[in-house]
């Protein structure tokens, strides 16, 4: 006679995968906000399929800068504006802080006003009033669904990301040239493509993705009563493991739907004669005679998607950054009474935010200044970040890596070399 437990099937291997994924997939999910979308229709629709390579060149460097990050959290229990607290002069945090909030607000701007925007090719009405709305829709979820229920709709939102999957699948793609474009450089030499290739590890390589996920490993490990690995470094293993199946899942998904972008208007806008882009909206709208109504539909509706995802990471980054900065508890388990200065700072960046649309400010062109000084921020920032995995008082007897250490000292030299190859190309053209 069989056993009952015989009779009972194993467990998943999906399954018990999926139960893996949180802060990692999450990440690389709100990589792809609609300021990416915009940036890669840009790239694509500009370009065609010739940066499709620096996918290829980022996708190593964005897991072990991300890896790290949420290696910090994990590991020393804090996030990087605490470590930097701790181990570094105090007018370090404030100016890395204050770079992270602009840049956050301008983000934010661009991120609602293009969710406004595509509401509205969608269903007509003012897409001022959807800005604002979207704004308060997000602020009330995050301040008000617990944690538990706020990080699993974060990860059904993200499965919104595949319409720009499924755009690629009617969008008619020379598969041979594409795939081929991945491995041979179409390399030129002009301010345009300089520019691209920034935005590129820009929109791959974000500041505020690095608070976020640190902050993320922290919330995690307080919601399964786990101490610091610093503190129990006989469970370093598994939890290293963990953590680099998540986040390596998370930048293969985000790498993925980045390239989707970039093919999907090369087959479209590139091949018919349209060279410039300058929102997500307008590449959605600009589909629509070229790929058909289908397509149009599903690229705008992914970027509301993209939106209501990205919007809570960028301002819930902010938020952990200053609540860090200032000393005292944020979570987005707390309470709102409980932990008022982390809800207000989410409050005030998004309806911060939200308020550049109403008052004169583009914010599709503001996100050139967001690419300067995320651009600025990123390489200090990432300098600071191996300095702390490489520090005995933050780390304890945990010690990352030699490969950790290798690609997160080249993803750091990339970004400080893409910013002076921009800075140069910027200085000629003046």
């Amino acid at each position: 006679m069989t056993e009952p437990d015989q009779l009972a099937p194993p467990a998943g291997k999906a399954a018990t995968f999926l139960k893996t994924l949180g802060p990692g997939l999450i990440t690389g999910a709100a990589d792809d906000d609609p300021s990416g979308i915009g940036t890669h229709s840009q790239v694509g629709a500009e370009f065609g399929y010739g940066l499709a390579w620096t996918f290829v060149l980022s996708f190593p460097l964005m897991v072990a800068i991300q890896e790290i990050a949420a290696e910090i959290g994990r590991v020393t229990g804090a996030g990087i504006a605490r470590n930097l607290r701790r181990h570094y002069p105090r007018w370090l945090l404030w100016f890395m802080v204050s770079l992270l909030l602009i840049a956050n607000v301008i983000n934010l701007g661009a991120d609602l006003s293009a969710m406004g925007a595509s509401l509205a090719m969608l269903t007509g009405g003012p897409p001022g009033l959807y800005t604002l709305g979207f704004g308060v829709v997000c602020i009330v979820l995050e301040v008000w669904l617990s944690y538990p229920r706020y990080a699993s709709a974060l990860k059904w939102i993200s499965l919104s990301l595949f319409t720009y999957v499924a755009v690629v699948m009617v969008a008619g793609v020379p598969w041979g040239h594409a795939l081929r474009s991945l491995v041979v450089p179409e390399l030129q030499s002009n301010i345009a493509y300089a520019t691209a290739f920034v935005a590129i590890l820009g929109t791959t390589i974000s500041p505020y993705l690095f608070f976020w996920q640190a902050a993320q490993e922290i919330e995690e490990q307080h919601r399964s009563h786990a101490k610091p690995l610093c503190l129990t470094p006989k469970s370093t293993g598994p939890e290293m493991k963990r953590i680099r199946v998540d986040t390596l899942t998370g930048m293969a998904f985000s790498t993925l739907i980045s390239l989707a972008i970039v093919y999907a208007t090369a087959a479209t806008l590139h091949a018919h004669g349209i060279r410039d882009i300058e929102t997500s909206s307008q590449a959605a709208e600009a589909l629509r005679p070229i790929a058909g109504q289908f397509a149009f539909a599903m690229f705008a509706a992914g970027i509301i998607g993209t939106g209501l995802l990205a919007v809570p990471v960028l301002a819930g980054s902010a938020a952990y950054a200053v609540s860090e900065m200032a000393g005292v508890a944020g979570s987005l388990d707390a309470k709102p009474l409980a932990a008022r200065l982390f809800y207000g700072t989410i409050a005030a960046t998004t309806l911060a935010g939200a308020s550049l649309s109403w008052i004169g400010i583009d914010p599709a062109r503001a996100l050139y200044w967001t690419a300067v000084v995320n651009g600025l921020l990123a390489s200090p920032l990432m300098i600071m970040m191996m300095l702390i995995v490489s520090n005995p008082r933050a780390m304890g007897r945990v010690v990352i890596s030699r490969r950790q250490k290798v690609f997160g000292w080249a993803a750091t030299v990339v970004m400080i070399a893409a910013s002076a190859l921009f800075l140069g190309f910027a200085a000629i053209d003046l």
